[in-house]
């Protein structure tokens, strides 16, 4: 196992430094054909939080392989633990069930009955956190839980100990769990559980985002680059739409788009910032209507 772990911990290593979508593909197509894992070995190489921060991928091929190899790798998981079923012995009689005391919880969803992959939750996990003697922080400790392991494949106590530790933090930022703390912990919780942003959840399981920088994020800062990008595009559309509405815009063939290299343009002029700050000037090309600004 020593040896597979190395492989992985070294691939692992390539795939974080490739820079084009090619170097990827090659590497993630090699996880898949070459590799069986099973908790012990994605925990100690890491590999699952390397791939699947890819499923958000901007390459539709990086992110469908990075799904595939992640799904791949949670069957194996729970079959390794026993998922898989029970088999009789030859000698015709059931084997012996194990005591249950003290066994951890799966860390891989099964299928769901329709054949979709339920979302993993501290109730499907068979955890029930209780270490504060506080009902509220104990039940805000297993929410936090549940919007880190929603489609993780992490060890359980992996995710709970990050959970703990993010209740902890805002906890001593509130000081007791009064109103605030619950709100927080909420903002928090909904923010872990937007689809569009696996890589907030990787980046606390992993260890990359500590819990008290994590408690003290707003929500704007937890969002994903793409949400924020789309977020930005709206704003400056809204921009372009709302300052000197109504005004002639002037034609110009001063000005090259970007996007079509025409110069058949559109423009005006406003103060968006102080008075001794140079004027904006928005620009619009009449040829693809493409829009851009400058200072």
């Amino acid at each position: 196992m020593m040896s597979e772990v190395t492989e992985l911990k070294k691939l692992v290593k390539d795939l974080q430094s490739a820079t084009t979508v090619q170097e990827r593909v090659s590497i993630l197509q090699l996880l898949k054909k070459n590799f069986h894992v099973n908790e012990s070995i994605l925990r100690e190489s890491k590999a699952g939080l390397a791939v699947g921060k890819l499923r958000a991928h901007d390459s539709k091929e990086v992110s469908d392989l990075a799904k595939e190899i992640v799904k791949k790798w949670k069957n194996e998981v729970e079959r390794a633990k026993g998922g898989s079923g029970s088999k009789t012995p030859s000698n015709g009689k059931p084997p012996a069930r194990k005591p249950s005391v003290n066994v951890t919880p799966v860390s891989a969803t099964p299928p769901a009955a329709n054949g979709k992959s339920e979302v993993r939750s501290a109730k499907g996990d068979g955890v029930k956190i209780s270490y504060t003697g506080d009902a509220t922080r104990d039940r805000c400790t297993e929410l936090i839980y549940d919007g880190l392991a929603c489609d993780s494949g992490a060890p359980t106590d992996m995710i709970i100990n990050r959970a703990k530790g993010v209740e902890q933090a805002v906890y001593a930022l509130f000081g007791s769990a009064n109103p605030e703390y619950k709100g927080k912990i909420r903002s928090l919780f909904v923010n872990l559980k937007d689809k569009g942003n696996p890589s907030l959840r990787e980046s606390i399981v992993s260890g990359e985002l500590s819990p008290e920088k994590f408690s003290r994020m707003t929500s704007e800062e937890m969002m994903s680059e793409e949400r924020r990008a789309a977020d930005q595009k709206i704003k400056e559309e809204n921009l372009f739409k709302s300052l000197g509405a109504g005004e002639q815009e002037a034609e110009t063939e001063g000005f090259q788009c970007g996007r079509c290299k025409q110069r058949k343009c559109r423009y005006r002029q406003a103060q968006t910032r102080s008075a001794d700050e140079p004027m904006t000037t928005f620009v619009t090309c009449v040829n693809c209507g493409n829009r851009w600004k400058f200072s």
